[in-house]
């Protein structure tokens, strides 16, 4: 089964380069004591940081120091996230992308893959309020193949505040809503942290517009498209009702900024509804991937989704 949260929303973390910005220095600079980059300006946890170029070898496995250490609670997987971060390259003093520029925290779920793994363990045991550097090498970056601005086979370098993380509830809950459509999926009811079943129908065609319906209705605030939200879903093609990913067969969430989620049906069908919500998701063709087979969806297929809006980031 192959994880598809890197088609559906786009990758967030360090596949664009964004401008630099302002030069302001802030507080003192700090020293490493691990042997990374020095930190030369804006060393306060808050402050856009400046890094000065590594020296020497870069180290060959990941290397994390805590340059302040918060008071918040301890990091572990499945956890969403919220960062600010600047990173550039060891052999380089010029940052190739930072979040205190755009003034857009990055938002993540710790452990599901959807940055690099260098951040996936790195954070992992970091306490929310901290401030910590980080050196990737490179198989746990972007490896021979490079990304952008940044060079095959470069060790990152990171700065990066922790700023929060959200509890996450277990499961969707809510008031259930009738599923009287013979002709669409029926999805299950269960709030115990399970994977929900999702029953189709023996023989009904496929719906040529998007279908976006509560399963269990809940109270939190209507999600708009600005917003991001910590979700856990099954997700079938029509055809066959055959699975092609799933949240909880990975035992993981995903963190969709809606803002950025490129299918549009998905996106679509999430605005709207209400936070706490379990909702069945049915995805034309044209509000998919179209015409385009993406790991190993065929072109013009159906999308089928039970999805979980856990809590917003």
């Amino acid at each position: 089964m192959r994880r598809l949260a890197g088609l559906l929303v786009v990758p967030l973390l360090l596949l664009s380069t964004a401008a630099c910005g302002s030069d302001d220095k802030g507080s003192d600079s700090i020293s490493s004591k691990n042997g990374l980059p020095a930190i030369t300006a804006g060393a306060k946890f808050g402050e856009k940081p400046t890094l000065a170029k590594g020296e020497g070898d870069p180290p060959k496995e990941l290397k994390v120091e805590t340059i302040s250490e918060g008071k918040g609670t301890t990091l572990k997987k499945g956890d969403p996230v919220q960062v600010n971060y600047l990173g550039q390259s060891w052999d380089s003093d010029k940052p190739f992308d930072n979040s205190f520029d755009r003034k857009q925290p990055f938002d993540l779920t710790l452990g599901a893959g959807g940055v690099i793994q260098g951040w996936d363990k790195g954070l992992v045991g970091q306490k929310v309020g901290s401030r910590i550097e980080m050196s990737i090498p490179p198989e746990l970056g972007y490896g021979a193949q490079g990304q952008g601005d940044i060079k095959p086979n470069a060790t990152l370098v990171f700065v990066i505040d922790i700023l929060k993380s959200t509890p996450v509830p277990l499961s969707a809950k809510g008031t259930e809503v009738a599923q009287d459509n013979i002709d669409l999926p029926k999805v299950g009811t269960n709030t115990d942290g399970k994977a929900p079943s999702v029953t189709f129908p023996k023989s009904a065609d496929a719906p040529k517009k998007l279908v976006s319906n509560y399963v269990l209705e809940g109270t939190g605030p209507v999600l708009t498209a600005k917003d991001t939200v910590v979700v856990k879903y099954e997700a079938y093609l029509w055809d066959g009702a055959k699975k092609f990913d799933s949240t909880y067969q990975a035992g993981k969430t995903q963190t969709f900024p809606l803002a950025q989620v490129t299918l549009k049906g998905l996106k679509d069908g999430i605005v709207g509804k209400k936070m706490g919500s379990r909702i069945l998701l049915v995805i034309p063709p044209d509000q998919a991937f179209g015409d385009k087979e993406q790991q190993g969806i065929p072109k013009n297929s159906t999308l089928v989704f039970a999805v979980d809006l856990l809590t917003k980031v």
